[in-house]
């Protein structure tokens, strides 16, 4: 069986490996258009640093793998000059270069042959191969080729950024959060190895243009996103790799496959950088397409099991980081919020993490949350003890309600000629001695917002 894989990245190199690690008779070969050491980009981060998944595919790209782990359980945001840490949680980084070396060496070992510097252009080859693993990334040239078959919708961020790394050494994913007369900016930063960081800046597209970024080269952006976050770069410099101002893709396809193509890794799907990492998603997507030629001898039914299983895990992972992309295109609807408020809409805007998650991953912040949020409901800076926030009062339309609970009662005859019936309203009355802050009647209840305010 011959396999041809379009894409030295980490989901094709993986896939190929695991192919081959299975069935050692299989002909694999990958090319890749970039040089064997090139990389853009700096590091790949993994919010679960067990992997457990890796460590059955393969025990020794495991091994490897986590041994160049950076790992950290912090998480800091920077934000009108206070610094709010949440611990608990679980994030592993690696230099992107360095887990592409240790990928393509598994693949010499395991027989696979490495074609880089090459430009895949002749798509009628095709046939010539059992499988085609399409892994040419969010730009995907074998996707776009077979356009009316794969259907991709790609849906185009409202925001700019652009990926830097830094040699500032970090120990916390940190959020910073700056502004200055052209507008608001955000910047995404963790550690990858033992002397640098990636350091991505964010911000709206009119917030952009107004700093003259549209027209600025790599030099002048450098320098200007050097300036904006100097007081949190604490006199270190950030490191350009070819950066360039984006805007991010969502890639999603009514189909991975086609007769003998299977699409992998931002090929087929992608998700915002912001809710974890695109390199963990395509190696998750090669497991699982190893796995399924492992249990099925036939191609087709291997290929469609393999999307079969993946498709929900990859769709709602997208829902997620769609929630969070939305969050940081919209963040002067929170700016007006105290900073321990703001970051608990920071850390819950994809609704992956929750209030009750944060209780259990770091008693201590939520505790600092509940009492500044509870001072806020009394007019105070912070309580000595508080009620969790479901339990605080509410101000609606000059009306104080004693909490923030609202039922809508399902009522049978309710109103006759436009009157409440007197068994409805004994309903309502029974619902309003029950200790909710509001009763609704109406068909369209208003619910207090779902973050903290």
């Amino acid at each position: 069986m011959k396999i041809l894989t379009v894409g030295g990245g980490p989901g094709g190199l993986y896939a190929s490996l695991l192919l081959k690690k299975a069935n050692p008779s299989l002909d694999i070969q990958v090319i890749e258009r970039n040089p064997a050491g090139a990389t853009y980009g700096w590091g790949v981060v993994f919010s679960d640093r067990t992997l457990n998944v890796y460590r059955e595919a393969d025990s020794k790209t495991y091994q490897q793998i986590t041994d160049s782990f950076v790992i950290w359980t912090a998480i800091d945001t920077y934000y009108r000059d206070a610094v709010v840490r949440c611990e608990g949680h679980s994030f592993a980084g690696m230099y992107r270069r360095k887990l592409l070396q240790l990928l393509q060496e598994r693949c010499r070992e395991l027989g696979v042959g490495l074609a880089f510097d090459t430009e895949f252009e002749d798509f009628s080859i095709f046939p010539d191969y059992d499988l085609v693993i399409a892994a040419d990334g969010v730009n995907s040239k074998i996707r776009n080729a077979f356009v009316d078959k794969f259907q991709p919708t790609i849906t185009r961020g409202a925001a700019k950024y652009i990926w830097f790394g830094t040699d500032m050494v970090l120990d916390a994913f940190t959020f910073y959060f700056r502004e200055n007369e052209h507008g608001l900016f955000q910047a995404h930063a963790y550690p990858f190895d033992g002397t640098r960081s990636t350091f991505i800046v964010e911000c709206e597209e009119d917030v952009w243009r107004r700093a003259g970024l549209d027209t600025a080269d790599e030099a002048t952006s450098v320098a200007y996103c050097e300036a904006l976050f100097a007081q949190d770069l604490r006199g270190r410099k950030l490191l350009s790799n070819k950066s360039q101002w984006l805007n991010f893709n969502e890639v999603r396809c009514k189909t991975w496959r086609h007769k003998n193509i299977i699409l992998l890794g931002d090929a087929a799907h992608t998700a915002h950088f912001s809710i974890g990492s695109g390199t963990k998603l395509a190696m998750d997507g090669a497991v699982a397409l190893a796995n399924s030629f492992i249990a099925n001898d036939d191609l087709e039914t291997a290929l469609r099991l393999y999307e079969m299983e993946r498709r929900p895990r990859v769709e709602s992972l997208q829902a997620a980081a769609l929630e969070s992309q939305t969050y940081f295109e919209n963040m002067r609807r929170y700016t007006h919020l105290e900073p321990l408020p703001f970051t608990s809409n920071l850390l819950t805007r994809s609704g992956r993490i929750t209030y009750d998650n944060l209780r259990v991953r770091d008693p201590y912040y939520i505790d600092k949350v509940d009492r500044g949020f509870g001072g806020m409901a009394r007019g105070k800076t912070a309580v000595s003890l508080a009620p969790p926030p479901l339990f605080n009062s509410y101000s609606l339309c000059g009306l104080t309600l004693a909490n923030r609970v609202a039922v809508q009662p399902t009522l049978t005859e309710a109103a006759r000629d436009g009157v409440l019936t007197s068994a409805a309203m004994a309903a309502l009355v029974e619902q309003a001695k029950g200790g909710v802050g509001l009763v609704v009647t109406g068909k369209r209840p208003f619910l207090p917002p779902p973050h903290f305010s």
